[in-house]
């Protein structure tokens, strides 16, 4: 992979991370309930899950979607469940001085966040975006250069969308305020799915294969 396609590769995965969408928006609301420090497992599952994601899409799952496009369905179907689940909980989370030790009381661990990326459209979309347009031939160093890619901006993402939520603690200091915002958060990863559900092309069906996926990201 020459130099140029290298710093387009990582400009475009760079973009993708740091916009909005289910993982920051999750990251943050984390980092305002819960803290930096507690949310550290479910920034390393994000930063970790995503390249896992697209090095296994590169290998392997690209052809299953071409060959069987009624996984695209189940797919979708799944991911709007969970993520509708994951809002609700947000939105129900206890402040942290009276959260119990329970589910709902509690950050998303390692394993959950890594998971995640496998019922994340956002992540799906930016695995087969970024397959398709730099490792289109299926060659695996090319595709370890996307994972890789990602890997590494991801560091920056997660940080600072955690670090984001963290410092509005002095903000979310009321059962009150705090209520709110998670409402808010959840009423926003609600909308991540408007493009899973409501495609700009409805020519579209199931998940987008070039670079047209780069207006959800």
């Amino acid at each position: 992979m020459t130099l140029d396609i290298l710093i387009a590769l990582v400009a475009f995965c760079f973009v993708g991370v740091i916009t909005p969408g289910p993982n920051n928006l999750m990251l943050m609301a984390s980092g305002a309930n819960f803290g930096f420090r507690r949310t550290v497992p479910h920034m390393l599952g994000v930063g970790l899950g995503m390249p896992v994601l697209v090095t296994l899409v590169g290998v392997g799952i690209i052809r299953i979607f071409e060959a069987f496009p009624i996984v695209q369905t189940i797919l979708t179907v799944l991911s709007v469940a969970y993520l509708l689940y994951l809002a609700w909980k947000i939105a129900n989370a206890a402040p942290p001085r009276k959260a119990s030790e329970d589910e709902a009381g509690t950050p998303l661990t390692f394993l959950q966040a890594a998971a995640f990326q496998w019922v994340n459209p956002k992540a799906w979309f930016m695995a087969l975006s970024a397959i398709t347009l730099y490792a289109g031939g299926r060659d695996l160093m090319a595709i370890l250069w996307v994972a890789g890619s990602y890997c590494a901006v991801s560091t920056v993402s997660v940080t600072s969308w955690t670090a984001l939520g963290q410092q509005m603690r002095r903000f979310l200091n009321s059962p009150g305020r705090l209520r709110a915002f998670n409402w808010i958060m959840a009423a926003l990863l609600v909308t991540t799915l408007v493009p899973v559900l409501w495609p700009a092309d409805q020519s579209e069906k199931g998940l987008p294969h070039d670079a047209d996926t780069a207006a959800y990201q």
